[in-house]
């Protein structure tokens, strides 16, 4: 598998499985609790049970012989490397599983380096891959690991500064994922956009937010916002839902076909096909 077959595979997956298979618990009745709370920032207790070396062999299935080979050797001089040769190779580590959109491995050697330099940007690459990993896993033993990795990082993040927009969104995401206290992340979120309307990442996630929440009209505005600024496949992908989902059937077939043209893919083309055709029955 190349390069660009791995990002197209990461993008249709992203989509398909977070938005129709990881249902967001509590977002019509919240609870917020100093106790529910307390439960999402706590490290969760599967965490020692997910490591580096098993996220990684699950990812080189999916990257090919040749990248396989290349990180194998990369983990082996890890293994005997001085202290200081290790910041090195985790580094190149994370670079590498980076460059084939494998965020899971990637989040654990940021993880690593921003537990030893306490570096902002470590912090917020870690949180950000933890996150990104959560939303491509089905696996219930490293999805509580990903969402407690991930709001451990942010919270670091936040502590070297509290004003972090990408750490405000990042947590908020880590927040509601966790299920325990997701008002708390949606306010998180909500007050990112306060400070910055058009901010991506923020809107996305409230619109996806939104969507598992049914709450599709505010769906579609936060969709419209991404879209006035750049024309990006996943946004795109999540309002013709919206709209599906609304009754707009010409709105939805419209932003259905867009999809096709922007992901030139022969499976999920025939996917985009059949909601076409169910649409217009």
């Amino acid at each position: 598998m190349n390069k660009k077959q791995i990002v197209v595979s990461v993008v249709v997956v992203a989509m398909m499985t977070y938005l129709f298979f990881l249902p967001v618990k509590g977002l019509i009745k919240p609870k917020d609790t100093k106790a529910d709370k307390a439960n999402v920032m706590a490290p969760n207790r599967k965490a020692a049970a997910v490591t580096v070396d098993m996220v990684s062999a699950t990812a080189k299935t999916a990257i090919g012989a040749a990248l396989t080979a290349k990180i194998n050797d990369l983990e082996g001089q890890l293994k005997n490397a001085s202290e200081t040769d290790q910041l090195k190779l985790q580094k190149q580590l994370a670079a590498e599983w980076d460059d084939v959109n494998q965020p899971a491995p990637a989040a654990f050697y940021y993880q690593a380096l921003a537990r030893k330099e306490n570096k902002l940007e470590d912090w917020l690459n870690a949180g950000n891959r933890f996150n990104d990993a959560y939303k491509l896993t089905q696996d219930t033993l490293t999805q509580p690991v990903f969402v407690s990795n991930a709001a451990e990082a942010f919270q670091n993040a936040l502590k070297l500064k509290p004003e972090s927009l990408e750490g405000k969104t990042g947590l908020g995401v880590a927040y509601v994922n966790g299920a325990a206290s997701p008002m708390q992340g949606i306010a998180l979120l909500l007050e990112v956009v306060k400070k910055e309307p058009n901010n991506w990442n923020a809107n996305l996630n409230l619109g996806m937010f939104a969507m598992k929440s049914g709450q599709y009209e505010k769906a579609v505005g936060r969709f419209k916002t991404l879209l006035a600024q750049k024309q990006e496949l996943e946004p795109t992908f999540y309002l013709a839902e919206s709209y599906k989902q609304l009754g707009m059937k010409k709105e939805a077939i419209d932003a259905y076909q867009k999809c096709k043209e922007m992901m030139p893919d022969p499976v999920f083309g025939q996917r985009i096909d059949e909601y076409i055709k169910e649409l217009k029955n």
